[in-house]
């Protein structure tokens, strides 16, 4: 049975009891002690809620830099809408206005070769998975036709004689 080393590793055996029979407590540091863990308790929330202010304040500013980009936004695009260029070329682009003699031509299929739609292959007689949902299919279309307004109250059109 080997015994424990100490620290210098001369083979002496340290003893915990002795070690802790020296040291000696006054009553002054033990009052010390005390009056730091009294002040840490009593500082401990006070920091928690010192970061946590920290933390929103940052979180406000933040929001704050946010909100002054989307006015700069707005104030730039308010500009915009005083220059009467502007006001001619989306009245042009979006409402289709044309002045008096000009004649307009609108293209329907200006999609490239790329973008437009792929005709589908002929049908086949093999059975194939279908690519949606059938259910889902079936509920939106029950909703959509219950919620889809009639043209003639119920009421009012004719029936037809037998």
């Amino acid at each position: 049975m080997r015994s424990p080393r100490g620290p210098g590793g001369d083979g002496r055996r340290v003893d915990v009891r002795e070690w802790l029979g020296g040291i000696r407590l006054s009553g002054f540091m033990v009052i010390m002690l005390g009056l730091v863990v009294l002040g840490v308790l009593v500082l401990v929330p006070t920091v928690g809620t010192y970061l946590d202010q920290q933390s929103r304040i940052r979180a406000l500013e933040h929001a704050v830099q946010l909100t002054q980009n989307e006015i700069d936004d707005l104030q730039a695009q308010s500009e915009r809408w005083d220059d009467p260029a502007y006001i001619t070329t989306q009245a042009r682009e979006r409402l289709y206005y044309v002045r008096p003699g000009e004649v307009v031509y609108l293209i329907d299929n200006d999609l490239s070769e790329a973008e437009q739609p792929r005709e589908r292959a002929p049908v086949s007689d093999e059975v194939e998975q279908t690519r949606t949902d059938w259910m889902a299919q079936l509920v939106r279309s029950v909703t959509s036709a219950g919620a889809a307004q009639t043209a003639v109250a119920p009421g009012d059109a004719e029936t037809p004689a037998p």
